[in-house]
């Protein structure tokens, strides 16, 4: 079996992101969590994972502090998995992840879901990556300034 690579001391946030939900099922189990599912079985029906892979996400992600798993809130036996803070700040990394894909693998006409503001009902405006001043920045408009010793 192939030992997976750790990134989890790297110095680079990007790495660390990566190690903790850095595989397609758990950002899926996180987009699905934004969308309400909580249940196992809700999580299991939407991504048509097997269950040995959905738990083992699940874990991983209870353990990083990305989701936590709390009593049902219908006061059965199950358990809930919800989204904690540092889950909910995910937020805008999903919402640049569908509209990459609004982007560039959907036709212009193309029918597709859609994320919309539930006061307004109408579609976001596309996310900007912005300056400390306000100005609207593009890759080369920034740099890495590394630690030392990289």
């Amino acid at each position: 079996m192939v030992t997976r690579t750790r990134f989890d001391d790297s110095e680079c946030p990007v790495a660390r992101s990566v190690d903790a939900i850095g595989d397609w099922w758990s950002l899926l189990i996180v987009r699905d969590a934004f969308d309400g599912s909580r249940r196992f079985g809700e999580f299991q029906r939407s991504l048509g994972v097997a269950k040995n892979i959905l738990t083992a996400r699940l874990r991983t992600l209870v353990a990083g502090g990305v989701l936590e798993s709390v009593p049902a809130s219908d006061g059965s036996a199950y358990r809930e998995y919800v989204l904690t803070p540092k889950g909910k700040a995910l937020f805008p990394v999903i919402v640049a992840l569908r509209q990459w894909g609004e982007e560039n693998f959907f036709a212009p006409d193309e029918p597709h879901s859609q994320l919309v503001d539930r006061q307004q009902g109408h579609p976001l405006r596309a996310l900007e990556v912005l300056s400390a001043d306000g100005r609207r920045l593009a890759p080369d408009d920034t740099t890495v300034h590394k630690v030392s010793g990289q």
